[in-house]
């Protein structure tokens, strides 16, 4: 038998529950992690997530979220629950077997952010062509990260042949803001095409779907603002 502390009315209760449970209902290591976190967000005020009716159920698809912190990583994952996504971590991560294995548990891969190249694509681009869900944050801790980060998210979503969904979050982005009082928020905007720039030459593709994927994350951020 699994037990697990889950709060109840003014206490936290033990639950018991069978493994079979588990198979019955395919829960898997992602499924239980992502539900798990969602419970603890749920103990300080939960994560308002606004147009999640935005995400494409048919097909897979880039997802592109603003990043401040590890948290933002988590309140994706929960807030678009039951979707899946499938997350590019640093191969460092990797060198370790039990955290490897786990990481790969919950759609991690590996990529070498040292020596980025062609094969750093490969995993992304095959996730899309079988209809999963592939997570990038193109903000990077730098303003000269930004834009480069950007332009990978879209390059990604081209040569997978999906659109690119933007989205936003605003509230605690760190362990120790967890604690303090404060809204988590996500905002989802709708799919951003690759028809949409059908009209242009090749070249400016990049360009011009990079500058609208940048556009529309502001513009989510500032209805985030307004919804504070």
């Amino acid at each position: 038998m699994y037990k697990f502390l889950v709060p109840g009315n003014k206490k936290f209760v033990i639950i018991e529950t069978n493994p079979s449970f588990f198979k019955q209902r395919k829960c898997t290591m992602y499924k239980f992690s992502g539900y798990t976190v969602k419970l603890l967000f749920g103990l300080r005020g939960g994560i308002k997530v606004y147009q999640k009716e935005n995400l494409p159920t048919d097909r897979g698809f880039v997802i592109a979220c603003t990043h401040e912190g590890f948290v933002d990583v988590l309140a994706l994952g929960a807030g678009i629950l039951p979707f899946e996504i499938h997350y590019m971590a640093k191969k460092e991560l990797f060198a370790n077997k039990w955290i490897g294995g786990f990481l790969k548990k919950i759609h991690a891969f590996p990529v070498d952010r040292e020596n980025p190249g062609p094969s750093s694509i490969k995993t992304p681009i095959k996730l899309l062509k079988e209809g999963k869900i592939v997570g990038i944050f193109p903000s990077g801790t730098r303003t000269t990260e930004d834009v480069p980060l950007k332009r990978g998210a879209v390059t990604i979503a081209q040569l997978g042949k999906a659109p690119i969904v933007p989205a936003a979050y605003k509230g605690p982005s760190n362990a120790k803001s967890l604690f303090k009082k404060g809204k988590m928020r996500l905002i989802i905007g709708e799919p951003i095409e690759l028809s949409e720039f059908d009209h242009l030459p090749p070249k400016e593709r990049l360009g011009a779907m990079t500058e609208v994927l940048n556009t529309r994350i502001k513009e989510l951020e500032a209805q985030l603002m307004e919804k504070a």
